[in-house]
């Protein structure tokens, strides 16, 4: 063993998770047959409980875990060593496959997402091929004497009687094409093993075990009587030493967590790079092969190369970056890079249904227990929304094809000036083309408000992040100033606009903002009205590209008078000891107005005159380099005293009841007198979407 590495350990509450929350689910757990819980948040253990009879030094069976655990590692340093492809066939490997008609298709891809078409060692119903399709696709068998008594060779293969890689070499079927279909296949994931240890054959470690031994587990710290796979037997198979992939295998919690841990930080170990991160990512993104059959409601993950994947958020409690490794049993390995989040669990099956199980009471629990970044607002205690049939939407829409963005500005004329991305705006044939941005003004208050394009300018073609796109909109004294990100044609940099004709032409600064990637204003009233001094504010995630998340947020301002003229700007550092902000011209001096590790990302502010609170919506991504927000997830509203804090909790949702959008404001012009009435316009399902909300105001606030 190789590495003196311990986990630090902290509260849950530390991390940003409740403890009482965990602390019901592990009960609801117990209750069914958990043996082992293991959570760790930013690196740090959070929650460690075993039941009576069990304990942190005792190895447990992974069941089909070990598809991932042995599978997907060794696979990983075999592409990552350059030993074979992840679209190399098959029968490179398998020489007794090449002259058959399906199985010389198959590939290592198919064989680590199972789509190879290669069958189950399970007694299933008979029937076609659309009750094969979705029947299994993630839904792991525990080894039970049923297994050894099925006839044929799904029994020898659960019997390892006399060599189950001879089984699902030649005996096991090929069902259907390769590569057109998904269904879950221990023979297949042997394969995949015999396809790996061939590949090995011309290097220092000839078997999977060895493999794993020398190149992740005692580099991570993690004991030869810590864990042990393949049932503990070597098939020799063709010359090559075979280990077990699919089963068999039995770890430590902790073990596991060093896994996910390895994983999590990209294959660096304590700044030994053991795996390139290169592959990491590739073996934990979407592969591409066919995903489960949903059509009766079952929540069927995606794959990566040997680990489930929520990439298209079919489990909406998590964020769409989240993997795990899970076998029979409930053996879960989940990791979530965006939360930073490990957790282990094993024991006895959940509920009858695997995937149901782990989604009540494993996947939403932890979701529940995830905690905002702040403490409590003292001023708003929430907000109520009104019910979703009142939403407001507009937009012209083309299909399911509208237009988003949206940033709002209360103008000296009474309207609100926004700007659209990646549609036709609100009116149909107003513009020849789909463009990047447009310009617009809303008229009216809801629900007759009523939004109608203005030409200009500031009309740009290319779509996503090679386009132009309007991030923060802002009247002061009748002169309109623009925010446009994806400055650089790809993603990165802020641009400003200036208008001095109510959006009808833009003149473009001849700066840019390169270090920050969406940069928006603070808005007051009408016409910058109840300002409370002569500078223009400005926020921004810390980071080039408005579609990459940061760790926080950052602060600049600048005179009203001056705002095109870059040297005038001023970055916020932090607070002195009496709590004052304090500013730098310096750009490379900018501190952090507000932090959120790995959440920070689009965002809008205004001033809640009745209130006196700065609202501040943040999207929340649910995924590091893909954030999107636009149909699903979740946001949170913030609050302070003051532009620079200290910021608290309003609202808080990982998963709002309508998609969010990935922008959101609330127009000062919607505001009530007394602030608790407002309306929050957003950007979900690509339309100008208007959602009335009150805010609660708390209790101490009220009766002050």
């Amino acid at each position: 063993m190789e590495e003196s590495f311990e986990w630090e350990r902290a509260t849950p509450e530390s991390q940003y998770m409740s403890g009482s929350r965990l602390d019901a689910m592990r009960d609801e757990l117990e209750r069914r047959g958990t043996k082992t819980l293991l959570i760790v948040r930013n690196d740090r253990i959070i929650y460690e409980w075993y039941a009576p009879d069990f304990g942190p030094g005792e190895q447990h069976y992974t069941a089909s875990l070990a598809k991932a655990l042995v599978g997907g590692l060794s696979l990983m340093l075999a592409l990552d060593d350059g030993l074979l492809e992840v679209d190399d066939l098959a029968c490179k490997y398998v020489p007794a496959w090449k002259d058959d008609p399906l199985k010389s298709r198959i590939t290592v891809r198919h064989l680590a997402t199972h789509s190879s078409g290669i069958e189950d060692a399970e007694q299933h119903p008979p029937g076609g091929r659309e009750n094969r399709r979705g029947r299994r696709p993630h839904r792991p068998a525990n080894l039970t004497k049923h297994h050894m008594e099925l006839p044929g060779w799904k029994g020898e293969f659960w019997r390892r009687d006399p060599n189950p890689f001879l089984n699902a070499r030649d005996d096991a079927p090929v069902l259907f094409e390769p590569g057109s279909d998904v269904a879950y296949s221990n023979p297949g994931m042997a394969m995949l093993a015999y396809v790996v240890t061939a590949a090995l054959k011309d290097g220092p470690h000839k078997d999977i075990r060895t493999l794993l031994r020398e190149r992740i587990m005692r580099p991570i710290g993690v004991a030869d009587e810590e864990w042990s796979i393949g049932y503990g037997e070597t098939h020799e198979t063709d010359g090559l030493p075979l280990v077990a992939n699919w089963g068999g295998a039995n770890f430590t919690a902790r073990a596991v967590a060093r896994v996910g841990r390895l994983m999590l930080s990209k294959g660096n170990w304590q700044g030994r790079l053991l795996i390139s991160p290169e592959w990491v990512e590739k073996v934990t993104e979407y592969a591409g092969t066919p995903v489960p059959d949903r059509s009766a409601g079952t929540p069927g993950p995606g794959s990566g190369l040997c680990w489930w994947l929520n990439f298209d958020g079919v489990f909406r409690s998590l964020p769409r970056d989240a993997f795990w490794g899970s076998g029979a049993g409930n053996q879960v390995l989940l990791v979530s890079p965006i939360l930073e989040l490990i957790v282990v669990r094993n024991g006895s099956q959940l509920t009858d249904d695997h995937l149901q199980g782990i989604a009540e009471f494993l996947f939403e629990p932890l979701a529940g227990a995830i905690l905002p970044p702040c403490p409590p607002s003292p001023v708003i205690a929430g907000i109520e929304w009104a019910p979703s049939a009142r939403i407001m939407r507009q937009c012209y829409m083309r299909g399911t094809d509208g237009s988003d963005n949206w940033p709002c500005t209360w103008a000296d004329d009474d309207a609100l000036y926004t700007a659209w991305g990646d549609g036709w705006g609100f009116e149909r044939g107003v513009v020849p083309e789909k463009l990047s941005m447009g310009v617009s003004k809303v008229v009216g208050d809801p629900p007759e408000h009523v939004g109608e394009n203005v030409r200009s300018n500031a009309e740009f073609a290319g779509m996503g992040r090679r386009g132009k796109k309007a991030s923060g909109m802002l009247m002061v004294e009748g002169v309109l100033y623009m925010w446009v990100r994806n400055a650089n044609g790809d993603g990165k940099h802020c641009q400003l606009g200036r208008s001095r004709d109510h959006g009808q032409s833009w003149n473009w600064a001849d700066w840019k903002f390169e270090e920050l990637g969406y940069c928006t204003f603070l808005n007051f009233g009408k016409n910058y009205a109840g300002a409370h001094d002569d500078y223009v504010y400005v926020y921004s995630h810390d980071h080039p590209s408005a579609y990459v998340a940061a760790d926080r947020m950052i602060l600049a301002r600048v005179p009203k008078d001056a705002v095109t003229t870059r040297d005038a700007y001023e970055f916020f550092t932090g607070l002195d000891q009496e709590g004052r902000p304090c500013w730098s011209a310096d750009i490379a001096e900018r501190g952090a107005v507000f932090t959120h590790k790995h959440r920070c990302l689009r965002s809008g502010v205004s001033y809640d005159a009745g209130l006196g609170r700065y609202l501040w919506w943040h999207q929340l991504p649910n995924h590091m380099t893909d954030p999107r927000t636009r149909f699903y997830g979740g946001f949170a509203v913030y609050d302070a005293p003051e532009p620079w804090g200290p910021w608290t909790n309003v609202y808080y949702t990982k998963l709002w009841d309508v998609g969010p959008g990935e922008t959101g404001c609330f127009p000062t012009k919607w505001m009530s007198e007394d602030g608790t009435n407002v309306h929050l316009v957003f950007s979900g399902n690509d339309t100008f979407a208007v959602r009335e909300g009150t805010l609660i105001r708390s209790e101490s606030a009220a009766r002050a």
